[in-house]
Formats: structure tokens, C-alpha cells, sequence
């Protein structure tokens, strides 16, 4: 479990983003909803630990993210929109590092850069990549070790449909296995069936949709709504 106990943040003094959050993400899929710059991403940076609160505490697991960090983000997978990695560092260096904090063996990381098409440039660097490549870095990263947090910012976005279908599969397959996964995605359709709950943040106050309907169509309308800042 993610929990957020009285969390606001602020990018600057005067321009509060999220304020007194109580949230509580548990095991299932959740999405989080609502218009472009309502604070959807910074709630996941918040929750990764990218960004740190000005008030009140998250916890994963019971584990302060700030005071107990290595075992708040043990099990911790985090793939951001814009993937900000190390410039002169080689794909292949930094996934050999993610092996290493997740106590996974070596060839783990370059399954997973197979697994997006990346396994022939290993050996290059970020900045020698394009911006759709370095995506498919990051979530190489994610696919290594069995993370039970999960979370994804537009996750489908710049993939193909073969990879699209893959990360699918992928997030089913840990939503089935009893983890945690909190996404930000425009697309909805693709993520109907898995979603279990929804959260759309409005004035810096998010609002929390535990029971959606069961009828697919009426779950979509419903999502869509919120995705628009309807609620």
C-alpha cells in the first residue's frame, strides 16, 4: 500500500499544486485522472520519492519514504513521462545498476532491453538515443526484479502496438499477481478492464473512486468524465 497522510506540495511558495492529500493506493490497478496540469504527475513524483512533500507524510508498505528509504523503495518501480537519465552513461551501465540494487542477476537487464528492441544498442549512450528509445530505457528498467509499487506516466505512449500489447500483458500480469500499480495515461481504452479504482485531482484535492461500474461502457463514460475534469 501507498499512503499519503496530509501531503501538500508546492512548486513554488504561492502556487500550491496538491494540498492535505489523504489517499490511500492499494493492490489493483488505479488511474489517475483529470485535465493537463491538475497535478497528476506530481502526485506520482510524489509517491516515488522524486519530489519531496512541503507537508504530511507517504508511506509504502508502512515504510516512511523520506526516513526509511531503502525499504520504502525496495519494491518501488517508477517510469516518468519525460525519462531523465544520466547523459554519458550506456544503456547497458545503467541496467547493469538496476540489476544490482534489485539483486537481480546481470542478464535480467539485457532481457528487458530485448524486450523492447534496445538489446543492439546497449552500448551507446543516452544522449545517443532518441527520445522514443530513451522510453523504452526507463521501462526496461521497470520490467527488471518483480517491483510490487508500480508507477506508470503515460506508459503507452510512443510505443508500438506489438510493445503497447506487451506492456498490457506486463501490467496484468502484476495487477493478477497482487501488486500495486497507480498510472497517469490519455489513453483509457487499453486500460479498462484492469482499472479497479480511479482518482482525479481537482484544486489540489484528490477525490477517490472505489467502486466503478462494472458495465464497460458506463466505466468508460465515467472515466472519461473524470479524465476531463468532470466530476
Amino acid at each position: 500500500m501507498i499512503r499519503f497522510q496530509n501531503v501538500s506540495f508546492a512548486y513554488e511558495k504561492d502556487a500550491v499544486v496538491l494540498n492535505g492529500i489523504d489517499l490511500e493506493f492499494q493492490t489493483g490497478l488505479t488511474m489517475l485522472l483529470g485535465p493537463n496540469g491538475c497535478g497528476k504527475s506530481t502526485l506520482l513524483k510524489l509517491a516515488s520519492g522524486v519530489e519531496k512533500p512541503v507537508t504530511g507524510q507517504i508511506t509504502i508498505d508502512g515504510h516512511d519514504l523520506w526516513k526509511d528509504e531503502v525499504m520504502a523503495r525496495k519494491s518501488l518501480s517508477y517510469v516518468p513521462e519525460k525519462p531523465d537519465l544520466t547523459p554519458y552513461a550506456t544503456i547497458r551501465e545503467i541496467l547493469n545498476l538496476v540489476c544490482r540494487l534489485r539483486n537481480e542477476p546481470l542478464v535480467k537487464g539485457m532481457e528487458a532491453l530485448a524486450f523492447f528492441g534496445l538489446q543492439d544498442l546497449a552500448s551507446r549512450t543516452v544522449r545517443e538515443l532518441s527520445l522514443g528509445q530513451r522510453r523504452r530505457a526507463v521501462f526496461a528498467a521497470a520490467l527488471v526484479g518483480t517491483p510490487q509499487h508500480i508507477l506508470l506516466d503515460e506508459p503507452l505512449e510512443g510505443m508500438d502496438r506489438q510493445i503497447k500489447d506487451e506492456i498490457l500483458e506486463w501490467i496484468k500480469g502484476h495487477v493478477e499477481a497482487g501488486a500495486v500499480v497507480v498510472t497517469v495515461s490519455h489513453t483509457i481504452e487499453p486500460l479498462i478492464e484492469l482499472t479497479d479504482r480511479a482518482v482525479t485531482i481537482k484544486e489540489g484535492t484528490a477525490f477517490l473512486y472505489s467502486k466503478l461500474p462494472a458495465d464497460p461502457d458506463q466505466k468508460l463514460s465515467l472515466l472519461d468524465y473524470l479524465a476531463k475534469g468532470i466530476i
